[in-house]
């Protein structure tokens, strides 16, 4: 493959460390029958070795520079040119029984969109494992009480049970980003919910972090749930978001959904 100049706009940092993606692969453990979706192949280091091993594998590049090239060494690899955030995840489904898996070294800039999308495709999404930076892989697993508690811990406790990995130096990278990295695994759970009910969730959490050093009654009166009137929800409305623990966030999410029925009703 020839050498293509990594660019700073996509955030790209090329993995070349063999004994990082031999890691990597054994935390996918690749089957015949999945189906596979990498986020921004490159010059396909992870591709290469998923490449053959599950049957139904798709890479997602922005990138157009390394297109022909990965088409070249992997010629039935299906390669969408488009930034995965704009794609509907649904198309890449062959069947209404199959669920996908997401894998990929992500551009750091755009990390918490790719986890908050992985989140809302939950009913078709069985799990996804991602490099990222180890800050917000550490956000991402932190706990109640803790500084890097926060919205994507809140989320990805509910919506999955997720993992960080191990770390990656600087040096795997080609060039060497200016942080350290982490490999996280996200196994998302099968939540028994409506659309409504899970985006009032992710709603609810985004609101009670709105003003993080504000009281949650603060928080939730200054947010798109202004109208609502908290007091009968059973939670300390004292408290700071980082003080609550996701079950607390589930029974503010029932309540204020309760709350969203019944002015349906009335209206």
């Amino acid at each position: 493959m020839q050498k293509v100049k990594p660019l700073k706009r996509f955030g790209q940092n090329y993995l070349y460390d063999k004994n990082i993606i031999k890691k990597i692969i054994r935390e996918i453990d690749p089957k015949p029958d999945d189906t596979i979706v990498e986020i921004g192949p490159g010059r396909g280091a992870l591709t290469e070795q998923i490449y053959g091993k599950a049957n139904n594998f798709v890479a997602v590049e922005l990138d157009k520079r390394v297109i022909e090239d990965l088409s070249s060494k992997f010629p039935d690899l299906e390669l969408i040119q488009s930034d995965f955030l704009k794609i509907d995840i649904n198309l890449l489904l062959r069947s209404d029984k199959e669920k996908i898996r997401i894998i990929g070294n992500i551009p750091y800039n755009i990390t918490s969109p790719i986890i908050f999308k992985t989140i809302k495709n939950s009913e078709i999404i069985d799990d996804a494992v991602l490099m990222v930076q180890l800050e917000v892989a550490k956000r991402m697993t932190s706990q109640k009480g803790t500084k890097d508690y926060g919205i994507l811990a809140v989320l990805l406790q509910y919506f999955s049970e997720t993992n960080l990995c191990f770390k990656v130096s600087p040096n795997a990278f080609y060039p060497k980003p200016k942080v350290t990295s982490a490999v996280v695994h996200i196994k998302l759970k099968r939540l028994k919910i409506s659309e409504r009910e899970q985006q009032t969730f992710i709603n609810i959490v985004k609101a009670s972090f709105g003003n993080r050093r504000k009281k949650l009654k603060n928080s939730l009166s200054n947010s798109i749930f202004k109208d609502i009137n908290f007091s009968g929800a059973d939670i300390d409305l004292s408290l700071r978001a980082e003080q609550l623990d996701v079950n607390d966030f589930i029974q503010l999410a029932k309540y204020t959904q309760d709350q969203l029925n019944q002015s349906d009703s009335a209206s």
